[in-house]
């Protein structure tokens, strides 16, 4: 009996700190943007994995490799700095295509292990289209007690912020006929 009531006090005591000692936990963002054009129109200015000239912050890209599965495009950003980003999935029957970021500059975005995918669909509303982007990460600082301007709260508002401003260009973009 002793030794379960020792046991007992020992947990009491333990398992809270292990809980805290278990690291970042994966982080999401996810938005949305609805278009006034046909779905074709949009994919057709995402389509292309070396372009990203409807992103405000991007200033130039390469992909040599374009559209195949594993081409890496090279991102240079208005602000300057640079970051590779991995095609792993793409699809353009479903107008849909996956990336992943696994050195990302935390000055850029205040991530690790990025991974997103952009999806282009018919708008409910039947009339447009509507654009998904989602994001999965963890925090820039992948050790407990992150800076605050890498930890979770964060990461979530830099990339739920670079998510929206792309967003709304395209949209912009695409509807001023650029």
């Amino acid at each position: 009996m002793a030794a379960r009531i020792i046991s007992f006090i020992v947990a009491l005591f333990v398992l809270p700190g292990l809980a805290l000692a278990h690291g970042p936990t994966r982080q999401k963002a996810s938005e949305t943007v609805t278009i006034d054009a046909a779905p074709d129109k949009v994919w057709a200015k995402i389509a292309e994995f070396g372009d990203m000239s409807w992103h405000p912050r991007i200033a130039m890209t390469d992909a040599p490799k374009g559209n195949e599965k594993g081409s890496i495009r090279t991102l240079g950003f208005s602000d300057g700095g640079m970051m590779e980003e991995e095609l792993s999935k793409y699809d353009a029957t479903k107008m849909s295509y996956s990336t992943f970021i696994g050195h990302v500059n935390v000055d850029l975005l205040p991530a690790t292990n990025y991974s997103s995918t952009i999806t282009v669909k018919p708008a409910k509303d039947g009339a447009g289209s509507e654009v998904q982007w989602r994001a999965a990460f963890y925090r820039g600082y992948p050790n407990n007690d992150p800076p605050a301007e890498l930890n979770d709260e964060a990461a979530v508002e830099g990339v739920t912020a670079y998510i929206r401003e792309g967003l709304d260009n395209l949209k912009a973009t695409v509807e001023s006929g650029s």
